[in-house]
């Protein structure tokens, strides 16, 4: 396994839309190779999530999991969650504003509004279609890293620019606790 180079804002992978993963391939060494790289580069650089293009290869395919990670303070765990190809069946109408940061926008947070619910449909690492029905804070975690495989970062779901915020500040300042 590897430590992949995360790919910055400005980068050209950042804002190119991805391309589906073929589902012939989705269990083939380099595809699991590659997905226990960006598991392991998720969690050296305390992501909650990960999307391909966030290291420079633009296919769908996003990693998410949530254990105790000081960037999030007290937000519940979520599981070890692959999801390849996914596309979003439904989202709920209630939308919930809360910060998001991200490792491609390295340093800065801001309040973004997203679905507190959703439905996804995905591949696994196995090669299984799986559906995934997601609640507030893994919610916004699927928007976030569906939004990277459409070449959108949370900068875009802004309604305004007010309370982008230096990470260092954040903390100063916003950050509750």
């Amino acid at each position: 396994m590897a430590i992949l180079k995360v790919a910055r804002l400005g980068h050209p992978v950042i804002r190119t839309p991805s391309a589906p993963v073929p589902k012939e391939l989705i269990t083939s060494a380099g595809v699991q190779r590659f997905l226990d790289d960006m598991i392991e580069t998720m969690r050296e650089y305390e992501g909650v999530g990960l999307a391909a293009p966030q290291v420079h290869v633009s296919q769908q395919i996003a990693v998410i999991e949530v254990t105790s990670n000081r960037r999030y303070p007290g937000e519940g765990p979520v599981p070890l969650t692959v999801l390849i190809n996914p596309k979003i069946l439904s989202m709920s109408k209630k939308h919930l504003i809360d910060w998001e940061g991200c490792l491609s926008v390295h340093e800065f947070r801001g309040q973004v509004p997203r679905a507190d619910a959703l439905e996804v449909e995905a591949y696994n690492r196995k090669g299984e279609k799986v559906r995934v029905q997601a609640k507030g804070f893994f919610a916004r975690v699927i928007q976030h890293e569906c939004d990277h495989l459409v070449g959108k970062v949370f900068l875009d779901r802004m309604p305004t620019l007010a309370t982008l915020t230096h990470l260092h500040e954040f903390v100063r300042y916003w950050q509750e606790g």
